[in-house]
């Protein structure tokens, strides 16, 4: 039987103490060959989440995996950005404050480093993306051969069958750059979307975190300890002893997508006014009459169910793996 070559990987990522889960589970799977790590904004500022990616990748001893800096607003350059440190903590990582890190990032920009690896492996790069999509929609704008040339897009986003968890209508990452997301989701690439509806199906409990900290992994104790954090968040937001697993869901989505099943249709996002940041799935086969911007739009993939119960177990599994 011939040996199946690891996925190449580029994370376009926030960290964010899920997105931290989601980096040290890619590098704790043989599957997947992290080729760079890009950074936006979202659960802290871009500057922060370069810091934590670059201070990720020396907690893994893989500093090998080139981290590039992205765009510090979104795409049109909005003047407030909604930085989510009331979920993550004020240093992104659970008010941990880890050392600074002693590497740097690489002087290619974000979108840039982008394209080049698209373009240096045709078909072959899967992008899984934890924050807003800022960075994709700029290498969309800025190579019209970006989104045919990408292998895959996974992309943490949206909420298609329940409210969103910014307001009602909007989940954060798609929130935090609606205009952004409304080109990556029409670009023409192969996209797979996992939206809030799945990854709140997914998450551990009060005894996971706490088999998580007693486990000897390699990381198990880092994340317990940044997890506590995060834990409170969610039991004064949401009223439950337990975290959701976004962002390490959707690395498993880009790792095993039988996990998963979905549908296909075109995926818009409001623009303005109170809904703003609303993503809308339309699946049906009905041809309407009147011609709209829905119309001869490209198709993506939408996860519509989960194998939860083992999305979860995976993730404990490789966490706590030595």
């Amino acid at each position: 039987m011939a040996l199946v070559s690891p996925k190449k990987v580029i994370i376009d990522t926030d960290p964010g103490i899920d997105d931290a889960m989601a980096i040290l589970f890619a590098f704790q799977s043989p599957e997947l060959d992290v080729i760079g790590l890009t950074t936006t904004y979202g659960n802290v500022k871009t500057t922060m989440a370069t810091n934590n990616a670059l201070h990720l990748c020396e907690l893994a001893g893989r500093e090998d995996v080139p981290v590039s800096q992205g765009l510090l607003t979104s795409l049109r350059g909005a003047a407030k950005e909604r930085i989510a440190d009331f979920v993550h903590g004020s240093d992104g990582l659970g008010n941990t404050y880890p050392p600074p890190p002693k590497t740097k990032a690489i002087d290619t920009f974000a979108p840039d480093f982008l394209i080049e690896k698209v373009n240096q492996y045709p078909g072959e790069v899967t992008i899984v993306a934890l924050g807003p999509l800022t960075n994709l929609a700029k290498a969309v704008e800025l190579d019209p051969t970006f989104a045919k040339k990408v292998g895959q897009i996974v992309i943490l986003g949206g909420a298609f069958a329940v409210n969103g968890n910014v307001n009602p209508a909007a989940e954060a990452n798609v929130f935090g750059d609606p205009e952004a997301a409304d080109i990556v989701f029409i670009c023409g690439a192969n996209i797979l979307v996992i939206g809030i509806d799945i990854t709140h199906q997914v998450y551990w409990t009060g005894k996971d975190l706490e088999d998580l900290g007693r486990a000897n992994g390699r990381f198990s104790k880092y994340l317990y300890d940044a997890s506590k954090f995060y834990a409170d968040y969610h039991q004064s937001a949401y009223d439950i002893n337990a975290i959701y697993l976004h962002d390490p869901t959707t690395m498993v989505a880009a790792l095993d997508p039988s996990l998963f099943t979905t549908a296909e249709g075109v995926v818009r996002v409001q623009q303005e006014g109170i809904c703003r940041g609303l993503t809308l799935f339309n699946n049906t086969k009905k041809k309407f009459h009147e011609v709209s911007e829905w119309c001869n739009k490209p198709k993506i993939k939408v996860a519509i169910t989960v194998d939860a119960d083992r999305v979860s177990s995976l993730i404990k599994e490789r966490l706590i793996a030595p």
